[in-house]
């Protein structure tokens, strides 16, 4: 069965409209400021993070911040300190379990996650670049007893999920900083 010319010419309209319209959705993209976040710039060269070493959190701060791409230098030892231009202190770090569903017989249904972070950020003189925040995370999961294991790895790939989101918040607020 032979092809109509008016067939043919269909598609070859489709693709020329798609290379017309593609160029100018990239325009409006670019005309409204739209850009990759790309590699974050901080205010200061040197950031010495005073941290607990069994922190996980921290761990991953600190490898997140190397592997940034930037200029930045990470210092954990505490005779760096006085050569950094900024003092990272992790204050408290808190993962929290509660209870929120139940069933009829008593037996948990629901439970809620909680990752809470407390810190500041401040110069080696103790001059106040970011006062003490605390950041929350948080997640819902169900829960049941004949699938406890399952749950429980469940539970622990959320708590590095709500880690890996808290590094992501904190590495913004460390990029928005200016210095005076």
């Amino acid at each position: 069965m032979a092809r109509s010319p008016r067939s043919l010419v269909l598609p070859q309209r489709r693709i020329l409209l798609a290379w017309l319209v593609a160029p100018l959705a990239v325009a409006g993209l670019a005309g409204c400021g739209f850009r990759l976040r790309g590699v974050p710039e901080f205010a200061f060269r040197s950031l010495y993070l005073n941290a607990p070493p069994a922190s996980p959190l921290a761990r991953e701060l600190r490898r997140t911040l190397q592997a940034s791409g930037g200029t930045l230098q990470v210092l954990t030892e505490p005779v760096q300190m006085a050569r950094a231009e900024a003092v990272f202190d992790l204050l408290s770090e808190q993962q929290e379990r509660s209870v929120v569903g139940l069933t009829a017989s008593g037996q948990v249904r629901e439970l809620q996650l909680r990752l809470r972070i407390k810190f500041k950020l401040r110069t080696p003189a103790g001059a106040e670049l970011i006062g003490e925040t605390e950041l929350l995370q948080q997640r819902d999961i169900s829960y049941s007893e004949t699938i406890a294991l399952a749950k429980e790895a469940e539970e622990a790939l959320l708590h590095r999920n709500m880690q890996t989101d808290l590094v992501q918040q904190l590495l913004r607020r460390l990029a928005a900083v200016r210095t005076p």
